[in-house]
């Protein structure tokens, strides 16, 4: 397909791992209760968590709204939002490999779908925002993945041939969102394939070919 100068990743579940279950469980839910309140924000609220990542609406509002929708669980929903510090857990092994890359002449971005409280909670002390290029995150702009404009958002800012940015991302649907945009892109199955793959292009010469 051509060679990579930039190398563009997710953040959640690619960046850092989440253990939502396991933060529930540390505020006192049985297992569960804690897949009951998760399967409510994330599946059957899927749609509120989508304002949340566009911020669309401040906190308070979707809190009020979950509680609304899910009265029986509104207090632990309502201590997840305001707690995000709590959910996610480093990968400092990537995040060495990042460094690396950085060192090795590629671009580094970041593209993720993620609210702006979360957001900076997760990222005040990770190591590889101080090697990123530059970034833009859904609720930078009002727009999430898979919509082509978030990937042209990133290109346009920073003046990126979007040919030339292969795309680290764990689900499915935005690496084919990247893909139809026109970016090289490949999804992330677990930490140990990305810690893989990376270790491969610190190996490959500069900038690296994909066929």
């Amino acid at each position: 397909m051509g060679e990579i100068r930039n190398i563009v990743f997710d953040m959640g579940e690619v960046l850092m791992g989440y253990r939502w279950e396991a933060m529930l469980q540390d505020y006192g839910l049985s297992r569960e209760k804690a897949l009951e309140v998760g399967h409510q924000m994330f599946d059957e609220g899927r749609d509120l968590w989508h304002i949340f990542d566009l911020a669309d609406r401040t906190d308070q509002e979707l809190i009020e709204e979950y509680q609304r929708r899910f009265p029986e669980n509104g207090k632990y929903i309502a201590w997840f939002i305001r707690h995000g510090e709590y959910m996610h857990t480093p990968r400092p092994e990537i995040w060495e490999m990042v460094h690396g890359l950085k060192e090795k002449g590629y671009g580094i971005y970041l593209l993720s779908n993620y609210p702006e409280s979360l957001f900076k909670k997760h990222t005040q002390y990770c190591d590889f925002m101080e090697d990123l290029d530059g970034m833009m995150v859904s609720y930078m702009i009002h727009i999430a993945k898979p919509d082509p404009r978030i990937f042209q958002a990133l290109c346009d800012r920073y003046g990126l041939k979007k040919e030339q940015c292969l795309f680290f991302d764990d689900r499915a649907e935005n690496v084919e969102g990247a893909r139809g945009f026109g970016m090289q892109a490949e999804q992330v199955v677990s930490r140990a394939w990305l810690a893989a793959r990376l270790t491969a292009l610190l190996q490959a010469s500069y900038p690296a070919a994909v066929d």
